[in-house]
C-alpha cells in the first residue's frame, strides 16, 4: 500500500469491516491528538507527518493487534518530537497507552559519546520494556516498516545506516517472533538499499521467469488438487503458490554458493488442512505422487522451531524433474506462521496458551539477563545480531529431551542450557557415545551427555571465548563476578592503569571516581572496586572506552593534556650514523603530518623526511617514494628515523582496495564485512575493470596495523575476492 492513502477514513473503514471489536472513539480521539501535537511538521516526502502515525495503525489493524496498541501507534512518536509530555499520554489515554508509548519513544534527550552507544540504549530500553509488554516491539517493528517502506526520500548515508540496523536488529527480532510478513519485507527492503546491483540482478531473474513459475505453480496446484477431492477431510484443503523473498533467493545463491537451478525451493506450494492428522496424511499422498528428494523433508511440527513455527516441509520432483517445495499446515499453524506473536491478539485471542507465550517471549528474558550481566549496554545488540540471527541446531540428552541452540554451539553451551550448576562443573562431554573436546561444535540429530565434577569448580575463564550462546557467557560471567570479586578487583585495577599509561592519562586516585563517574552510572557500579571488578571479570572492555576517557581528560585537564597527546604520537630518535647530523630530542614544536602515498599506521615501520616548512612527513618504510629517495641518493640529509610510541589513541585515515570477480552481492559483502568489524568508512568508489574484474576503494578510519590485518584477513575470505591492499587517499 502506498503512503499517500493513509487516511482517518481509510482507518476507520478498515476498523468496521475486521470481525473484531474496536473502542474507536478511543481510536479517533487518539487520532485528533496525534494530528494537532503534529500540526505544521512534515516528514521528508513533504506530506503531514500524520501520515506516518496513520500508516502504522493500519499496518497494526492488518496484524490485527487490540484498541491501546493502535492509540500508541497513533500517539508514538508526540513524546519524542513534540512537546507532548508522558503524562499527558497517561491522563488521557491510559497507563497501558503510555506505557507503549514511553517503550518506542527514543531516549534522544539522554547525552551519549557516540552513535553506537545510543544505538545500543534505544534498544536496550525498547528491549526492557518488551519484557514487560510485546505489544511494544510489534509496534516498533511497524514503525520501522513503514520506514523502510519511504526510505528513499532519507539522504544517502542515511538511507544505508537505518538499512544496516533494519537488517542487523529488526529483521531478526520479527523472526524470533514468527511475524513471517514482517520479517520478510524488512529484510528485502534493506538489502535493496545496502546491495542495490544484487537486489535488481535478483529480481530481473524473478520477473524474467514469472510466467514459468506461474505457469508450472499452477499445473502441481491443479494436479493436487483433484488427487486431494478423493480424500476425506474436515474441511476442502487450501492450496495456493509461495513466492520465495528476494533476500532470501539472495542467500541461497551467493551465500550458500548456489546456482539459481540449485534453489529446490524457489518453486513452492503451500497446502493449509484442519487437523494435525490431516498434515500427515497429505505428506503421504505428495509422496506417492511426486518422488521425494533425499533429506530433503523436514518436520516442524513434532520439533518446532524456536518462534513457534510448524509445518512440514517436502522436497519433490514435478514434471520435466523440476523440483519444488511443498509446505503442509493446519490453519493454527498457519496464522503462527504469519503473524508470529500476533496472531495471539489476531485470532481468537488466547488461542496460543499462556504456556506458548511464555516460550515465545523466554529468548527476550535471555536477551536481558545476558547484558545485564555484561555491564555492557552494546551488549544487547550483539546479542540481537548473534543468537537472533543464526539458525539453530536441535540436540538430545540422553533423555531424549530436545535442545535448541545456536549453530557451531559446543557441549558447553548445551550444559548451561540444561542448568547452570551443570555449566559450571563440566569437565568433558560425550557425542553419540563417544567422547569430544569442549570446542566439539554440535550438529543438528546428536546425542549429548555432559561430565561433570562432583566438587564445585567453577567455570574456566576460557570458556567465554569457546561458548556461543550469550546466555553461557552471561552465566560465567556472572559466577566469576561472584566467586572472584578480590580477585578481579586486583585484575581490573592493573589493566586500567596499564591502559591509562598507555593514552598518557595521569588522574590523581581521589579524583577518579568523579572522572569515571558517567562510565560507573552507565555500568552500574557504585563504587570504584565495583568499577574494577567488572573488568576485571570481563563486564567492561577497555578499549570501548578509553578514546573517550582520553578525550575527558584532555577537556578536563587542558593545554597541558594537549601537549602530552601530541607528544606521544611519534619520537623522532636520535641517529648518530646519519650523515646529516641533524637530531630531534622531541617533537614539542614541529609538525608532523602523515603522508597519502602510503598512510602509515601504528605498528607500521615508519621514517620521516623534514619538508621545507611543514614539519615532518612521516613514510612507512615500504613506501615507494622513500625506496625510490634512497635508491636514487636523493635528499638523504632530511630523512630521519622515528618510531611509534605505545599510546597511540586516536583513529587514523587510511585508504584499502579490493579487486575481485565481479558478481551480484560483491559490494553488499564487503560492506557488510566492514560494518560487523565495526570501521567506520568514509567515501567508498567501485567500478569494472577492462578484463572484467570489479575494483572496490574506500577510506577507513582505523586504529592501527593489527587491525588493519585482521580486517584484511576477512576481506579475502569473501567469494571470488582476487587482492585486498592498502591504497592512497
Amino acid at each position: 500500500m502506498n503512503e499517500d492513502i493513509y487516511t482517518i477514513d481509510l482507518l476507520i473503514q478498515k476498523i468496521l469491516t475486521d470481525d473484531k471489536q474496536y473502542d474507536l472513539s478511543k481510536i479517533i480521539t487518539a487520532y485528533e491528538f496525534a494530528n494537532k501535537a503534529h500540526e505544521g511538521q512534515t516528514r521528508s516526502s513533504g506530506e503531514p507527518y500524520i501520515v506516518h502515525p496513520l500508516a502504522v495503525a493500519y499496518i497494526l489493524l492488518e496484524l490485527g493487534m487490540d484498541t491501546d496498541t493502535i492509540c500508541a501507534a497513533m500517539l508514538h512518536d508526540v513524546v519524542e518530537d513534540t512537546p507532548t509530555t508522558l503524562d499527558e499520554v497517561r491522563k488521557r489515554f491510559g497507563q497501558d497507552v503510555a506505557m507503549l508509548v514511553d517503550g518506542v519513544t527514543k531516549l534522544n534527550k539522554v547525552p551519549m559519546f557516540n552513535k553506537e552507544e545510543q544505538q545500543a540504549e534505544n534498544v536496550r530500553k525498547m528491549m526492557l520494556a518488551m519484557s514487560q509488554d510485546i505489544r511494544v516491539i510489534i509496534i516498533k517493528l511497524c514503525d520501522r516498516l513503514h520506514n523502510m517502506r519511504t526510505l528513499s526520500y532519507r539522504p544517502g548515508h542515511k538511507q544505508r545506516n537505518t538499512a544496516l540496523e533494519t537488517m542487523h536488529i529488526y529483521a531478526p527480532i520479527a523472526h524470533r517472533l514468527g511475524i513471517r510478513a514482517v520479517k520478510d519485507e524488512l529484510e528485502d527492503l534493506a538489502f535493496r538499499y545496502l546491495d542495490p546491483y544484487a537486489y535488481a540482478e535478483i529480481e530481473h531473474i524473478i520477473d524474467k521467469k514469472k510466467e514459468e513459475r506461474e505457469e508450472f505453480i499452477a499445473t502441481i496446484k491443479e494436479k493436487i488438487a483433484n488427487r486431494l477431492r478423493v480424500e476425506e477431510f474436515e474441511s476442502p484443503p487450501y492450496i495456493e503458490g509461495r513466492v520465495k523473498s528476494i533476500y532470501a533467493i539472495y542467500k541461497k545463491i551467493f551465500v550458500n554458493n548456489k546456482t539459481i537451478d540449485e534453489v529446490y525451493d524457489k518453486y513452492a506450494v503451500r497446502i493449509i488442512v484442519t487437523t494435525v492428522g490431516e498434515c500427515y496424511n497429505v505428506l503421504g499422498i505428495i509422496h506417492d505422487m511426486f518422488r521425494p528428494l533425499p533429506n530433503r523433508f523436514k518436520d516442524y511440527i513434532s520439533t518446532p522451531k524456536p518462534n513457534m513455527y510448524q509445518s512440514l516441509h517436502t522436497t519433490v520432483l514435478g514434471r520435466e524433474q523440476i523440483p519444488f517445495e511443498v509446505q503442509i499446515r493446519t490453519w493454527d499453524m498457519h496464522y503462527t506462521a504469519e503473524y508470529g506473536i500476533a496472531a495471539h491478539w489476531k485470532y481468537k485471542e488466547g488461542i496460543q496458551g499462556k504456556d506458548k507465550m511464555e516460550q515465545r517471549l523466554a529468548w527476550v528474558r535471555q536477551v536481558i539477563e545476558a547484558q545485564q550481566t555484561s555491564d555492557d549496554v552494546e551488549e544487547i545488540v550483539r546479542i540481537i545480531k548473534n543468537d537472533i540471527a543464526l539458525e539453530d541446531i536441535v540436540v538430545m540428552t540422553p533423555k531424549g529431551d530436545s535442545i535448541t541452540l545456536p549453530t557451531d554451539s559446543t557441549p558447553i553451551d548445551f550444559a548451561y542450557k540444561i542448568h547452570s550448576q551443570i555449566g559450571h562443573n563440566t569437565v568433558g562431554a560425550k557425542v553419540d557415545g563417544k567422547m569430544v573436546p569442549l570446542d566439539y561444535k554440535l550438529q543438528t540429530g546428536q546425542i549429548v551427555e555432559v561430565l561433570t565434577s562432583k566438587e564445585d569448580k567453577g567455570p574456566n575463564r576460557d570458556w567465554i571465548s569457546i561458548v556461543k550462546t550469550n546466555e553461557a557467557k552471561s552465566k560465567m560471567r556472572s559466577w566469576f563476578k561472584k566467586e572472584r570479586r578480590e580477585e578481579n578487583i586486583v585484575t581490573g585495577k592493573a589493566e586500567l592503569e596499564k591502559e591509562f599509561k598507555k593514552f598518557g592519562i595521569k588522574v590523581p586516585e581521589e579524583d577518579l571516581p568523579e572522572f569515571l563517574s558517567y562510565d560507573l552510572k552507565k555500568h552500574n557500579c557504585l563504587t570504584i572496586d565495583d568499577f574494577y571488578a567488572s573488568i576485571g571479570y570481563g563486564g567492561i572492555t577497555l578499549s570501548k572506552i578509553m578514546t573517550r576517557l582520553k578525550d575527558s581528560y584532555i577537556k578536563k585537564y587542558g593545554d597541558e593534556a594537549e601537549k602530552l597527546e601530541s607528544a606521544n604520537v611519534i619520537k623522532p630518535k636520535q641517529d648518530a650514523n646519519r650523515k646529516s647530523g641533524i637530531t630531534l630530542d622531541n617533537i614539542d614544536d614541529v609538525l608532523v603530518k602523515f603522508a597519502q602515498c602510503c598512510n602509515p599506521l601504528p605498528g607500521d615501520e615508519i621514517v620521516g623526511f623534514i619538508t621545507r616548512g611543514h614539519g615532518i612527513s612521516v613514510h612507512t618504510q615500504s613506501c615507494t617514494n622513500y625506496k625510490s629517495a634512497i635508491e636514487k641518493g636523493n635528499n638523504l640529509e632530511r630523512w630521519v628515523e622515528v618510531e611509534w610510541t605505545n599510546n597511540v589513541s586516536t583513529n587514523m585515515r587510511t585508504g584499502i582496495r579490493v579487486i575481485a570477480n565481479d558478481r551480484v552481492g560483491l559490494l553488499y559483502d564487503i560492506t557488510a564485512v566492514l560494518a560487523e568489524s565495526r570501521i567506520p568508512m568514509n567515501h567508498s568508489s567501485s567500478r569494472i575493470l577492462k578484463n572484467g574484474n570489479a575494483i572496490f576503494e574506500a577510506s577507513i578510519n582505523i586504529s592501527g596495523k593489527e587491525q588493519l590485518n585482521s580486517l584484511f584477513e576477512k576481506l579475502r575470505k569473501i567469494k571470488g575476492v582476487i587482492s585486498v591492499d592498502k591504497a592512497g587517499l
